[in-house]
Formats: structure tokens, sequence, C-alpha cells
């Protein structure tokens, strides 16, 4: 059974100088997206009672209630669905958090980035650090305390004590979730024709990255690289979904999904899709490919990956098979053994690209 789904709305009010994701300014083919993601919503799903349901984008804010209730209507879900919006600071409003709880709406994700306001400037956010309490406090006076917060470390002009500053402040809001992302600068953005003068190398990133994992795991539960949960019920049920290569919708502009060991990534042109909602290329993985899949995915997690679940599901032994590949990674302490399989340490962590490519036939 498929009962995750992922919907992307590619609208923003401006673009961000370091965002490669598929979106644009203005609304002005709004009504004609929403009918072709409808259409494509109703040609696939099949009514499966869904455990998550995602809106990313873009700026899924933008949208008004109206058009909100319209995709979800598509749905078979409840309150006990974990249904998470994405917002920008600007546009939270206690009516439009009360509004969107009513339609079962019970996690927001907040586009963050900085509490500093020069380098919200510089990086093309239409928000101020005023405008994130604010925010925040409109959130708590509508009574919906699940919110997760996105930050970026290694940002222009961002030294080591702007990230601490940042950490203090998110910390200090009491979100129930944050997620972590270094600055990677990539083909089709702003600052990749631009580039901006006084950014991080990739050893002060590493830095900036032990910082946040030492301070934040104080209060907060490490459960992914970038992820990090006040409590266990706030771990992330949707991502988590990708962490655990399970099955999962992608519908609108760019979306990808998995299906039946399949995966698909819907076409980035908009017109396409506005004519062909329901074209879906499809990529079978091979038996090899997904167990690579499981690894890169498993020592995503805080926990790791499970020798005794992979050698039954792929009938192996995957210690023997990659046995060189551990074994040297556990001598340089990268990895460590755990009672169920592996894991990364904060120092494998710190190199994991190079460590993941390794189990790559």
């Amino acid at each position: 059974m498929i009962n995750c789904v992922y919907i992307h709305i590619p609208f923003c009010k401006k673009k961000c100088n370091y965002c490669s994701f598929c979106s644009f300014n203005g609304l002005k083919y709004k009504k004609e997206y929403i009918d072709a993601l409808v259409k494509e919503i109703k040609f696939f799903y099949k009514e499966e009672p869904l455990k998550t349901l995602y809106f990313g984008g873009g700026t899924p804010s933008l949208l008004e209630i109206k058009d909100i209730e319209k995709i979800l209507s598509c749905f078979n879900y409840s309150s006990n669905t974990e249904v998470t919006f994405e917002f920008n600071p600007t546009d939270i409003t206690k009516e439009k958090i009360i509004n969107l709880k009513k339609l079962n709406v019970n996690r927001l994700s907040i586009g963050v980035q900085s509490f500093d306001d020069d380098i919200l400037k510089a990086i093309g956010r239409n928000h101020n650090s005023k405008d994130i309490f604010q925010a925040i406090e409109v959130i708590k006076n509508a009574c919906l305390d699940n919110y997760s917060i996105d930050l970026i470390y290694g940002l222009p002009n961002q030294d080591i004590n702007h990230w601490i500053d940042t950490l203090d402040k998110a910390i200090s809001i009491k979100p129930k979730h944050i997620s972590l992302y270094g600055l990677k600068i990539e083909e089709g953005t702003y600052f990749y024709k631009n580039p901006p003068k006084n950014i991080a190398n990739l050893d002060i990133q590493a830095e900036m990255y032990e910082i946040a994992v030492k301070k934040l795991k104080k209060d907060f539960i490490h459960y992914e690289f970038s992820s990090f949960a006040a409590e266990k019920k706030y771990i992330s049920l949707h991502n988590s979904t990708y962490w655990k290569l399970n099955p999962y919708w992608g519908f609108g502009l760019s979306a990808s999904g998995f299906i039946e060991n399949k995966r698909y990534t819907n076409t980035f042109n908009f017109k396409h899709y506005l004519n062909h909602p329901t074209e879906k290329n499809y990529q079978t993985l091979t038996k090899q490919k997904l167990l690579e899949e499981e690894i890169f995915l498993g020592l995503r997690i805080n926990e790791g990956i499970n020798f005794e679940y992979l050698n039954k599901k792929y009938n192996i032994d995957i210690y023997q098979k990659y046995r060189q590949v551990f074994e040297k990674f556990i001598d340089l302490k990268m990895i460590k053994k755990t009672k169920k399989g592996a894991k990364l340490t904060l120092k494998g962590v710190l190199v994991s690209n190079h460590i993941l490519c390794e189990f790559i036939e």
C-alpha cells in the first residue's frame, strides 16, 4: 500500500539566490496548475488511507485556503495523518493557520534559514528576523505547536559567531524540529551565475555542522544527518518514508516518486506538465541498485543499517559482501558497529559522500 504523498507547489514571490528547486515567480497560472495537479492525482491515487501528506515547493503558503482545500479533497486522510505544509514567515497569519487546522494540517515547516537580517537580504529572502519571531507567536497563538524550522550554514558573510547566534535564537523559539542544510551552489541558481563573496569553505562548513550537532543534541534527538526532533513523536514521518525506502507518490511539476521498485520524476517543463500531467517516465531499479540505496539511506539515519533486515530482504551476507569497505572505515573511526548493524560516526558524516561511493559496484 502506498500511504505517503508529496505535492509540489512551484510558485514563489521571489526565487531565492541559492534555490535550485523547480520554482518561479508569480501566480499567473495558478488555476491551470491546480487543475492539472488534481487531474494527475485522480488518475493515479486510489483512495489509500494516507499516513503522511507533504506540501513543498516553491512556496505552498502562497496558495489560498480554497486552493489547498481543492487539492486535499482528492485524498483519503484524517486527523491521524501527518500533514505538513511549508511556509515562509511572512505568509503566516492566525486566520490561515486556523483554517489549515480545520483541514487537518497539523505540521508546519518554516523557511527561516538565518536570523541575521544582512545575511537574509544577501540570499534573497523576503523576510527579516522580526518576521520570524512574529510568525512563531502567531503559530503559538493559533495553538499549532508542531512546527519545524530550516536553517542553512555556510551562507555569505556567515562566520562561526553568526552561526552560533542563529542556533541560539533557533533554540529560543522552541521549535519541535530543526533541519540543517549546508549551502550548495548549484547550476541554474542566481549564486551560480553571480558567485557570492566570503562564503565558508568545506572545512568551515564541517566545523559549523559539528557545532550545531553538539549544541542541538542537548535538547533534541539527532535522528538523521540534517534532522533534529525535540521528542520522538516529532520525528518527521514523511521524510522517514524516504530514508527507509518505502513507496510514495510525488505529484506536481518536477515531483519524484518511488513505486514498486521504480522511480520517476515528473517533467520540469511547466507547459508540458499542464498539457500532460499524467505522463511519467519510470526507471526500474535493479536488485543491486536497490541494495545500494538501502545502504545510502540507512547510513543517513542515526540508527544506521540493520544487517539482519538487509540479509533477509536481499538474500546476502551484507557484511561479507562489503567487508573491506566496512573494515576500512571502522579502522578510520568513520563507521562503527551497532547491535543490529553499522552506522556512521560524526567523523564519518562529514565525509559521507566519499564513504557511500565505495558501496557502489
